[in-house]
């Protein structure tokens, strides 16, 4: 694959944090984070998504989670000091982020909004996030992303 640098990388890149890009190919759909972590050879409970909603106020929330488990809307309403959250519809994802689904990365979004990461991250040496572009993952400590994000740890997974 080319040399790429997403926004994300960059803004890595100038906070002057470690981390390593892999790259999939993306070409059969499977863009899913299971099939990612097929595909560059990782276990899934080292590859998290990013997950966008909105809350009962209509600010912004990013929700990193492991890319099998599911959030618990609940405790994300709660961490983020909403009476509810739901999902940011498909087609406003681009708007707010930047990204698109699929390549969404919790660094570098068009605002800095609210960002959680699973406390599951805690346990691990280095997780895997979107790099900010479909095809592209960046693996960094945990400490790193909650710090580039301007994110905290947080529970949120069922």
């Amino acid at each position: 694959m080319a040399k790429v640098k997403t926004n994300a990388m960059r803004i890595l890149d100038t906070q002057k944090v470690l981390y390593e890009i892999l790259t999939y190919d993306s070409k059969d759909g499977k863009i899913d984070g299971v099939a990612v972590a097929g595909k560059i050879g990782r276990d899934p409970s080292q590859v998290y998504k990013t997950l966008v909603a909105v809350g009962a106020s209509k600010n912004v929330y990013v929700f990193v989670i492991p890319v099998e488990a599911e959030l618990d809307m609940k405790k994300a309403a709660r961490e983020a000091g909403e009476k509810n959250v739901e999902m940011l519809p498909v087609k406003d994802i681009q708007k707010f982020t930047g990204y698109i689904r699929g390549g969404c990365s919790p660094v570098g979004m068009k605002k800095n909004y609210p960002t959680f990461l699973d406390s599951s991250a805690q346990a691990l040496e280095t997780i895997i996030v979107s790099a900010g572009k479909i095809g592209f993952q960046v693996e960094l400590a945990p400490d790193q992303l909650i710090s580039a994000a301007d994110g905290k740890y947080a529970q949120l997974s069922k």
